[in-house]
């Protein structure tokens, strides 16, 4: 008889520097648009230049870094036509993820939303912007996670990382306007409860579009160009190994 044991491999100097990074650009840590320094962050993070490099090669493939050249790395900052292609493709994916939600697992996946709005709104008690993104990202994540089907979230996690980082990025153009977006999502869970996707569609064409718009001022504003957060990458511990 063949056993198997199932068992995590440790993540690779590479990948623990590619992950860091990425919560450091979801979480407003570097500006979109903003030149990432391979030197600056080996120092910070304690490692040689190798891991670095790659780390951003990784990224850049989920389009979260952007290599140029002989001119360097920079964090993703999309055209307003990215933005809107961004926001055409979360509708379709959202909507159909919804479907499979509901047929999958109804119960459950409206549990998970009450339990996100509730984070949202401790979120806007303690007057955390980026907190309230992350509230925002985990309650749209939750339809993909009950939708019992893994190509759906696959799809949604090519474009994950851009709308969390986008979210963190124009935080500050949508603190007065977070109770309009706390009901937006209430109605989102209503929708999905009672199986009315045509209504969704139609919400999520206006609350995902709305996206664009601030973008726009955001960018008018010169927002989009200054870090949500001061940096606090620390050094990265070795693995121990047994």
């Amino acid at each position: 008889m063949t056993r198997k044991f199932d068992f995590e491999m440790p993540k690779s100097l590479t990948e623990i520097v590619a992950s860091r990074l990425r919560q450091a650009i979801v979480d407003g840590e570097f500006a979109l648009g903003e030149m990432i320094s391979e030197d600056t962050l080996a120092a910070l993070f304690g490692v040689s230049r190798t891991p670095v490099r790659d780390a951003l090669t990784l990224l850049q493939n989920t389009g979260l870094v952007e290599i140029r050249p002989k001119r360097g790395s920079f964090v993703f900052q999309p055209s307003e036509d990215d933005m809107r292609a961004i926001c055409d493709f979360r509708v379709m994916l959202e909507v159909q993820a919804a479907r499979c939600a509901h047929r999958h697992d109804r119960e459950g996946v409206v549990k998970a939303l009450q339990a996100g709005l509730d984070e949202m709104q401790a979120a806007i008690d303690a007057d955390d912007d980026v907190r309230y993104g992350h509230a925002d990202s985990a309650f749209h994540l939750t339809l993909f996670l009950h939708s019992g089907n893994s190509y759906l979230h696959d799809a949604y996690d090519l474009v994950a990382g851009k709308i969390a980082a986008l979210r963190t990025a124009m935080s500050r153009q949508f603190a007065d306007a977070r109770e309009v977006s706390l009901n937006e999502h209430r109605a989102v869970m209503n929708f999905v409860d009672q199986g009315d996707f045509a209504g969704l569609e139609g919400l999520l064409r206006v609350h995902i579009d709305r996206t664009v718009d601030a973008y726009r001022l955001a960018v008018d504003s010169g927002r989009i160009g200054t870090p949500v957060r001061t940096p606090r990458l620390q050094r990265i511990q070795p693995t121990p190994t047994s």
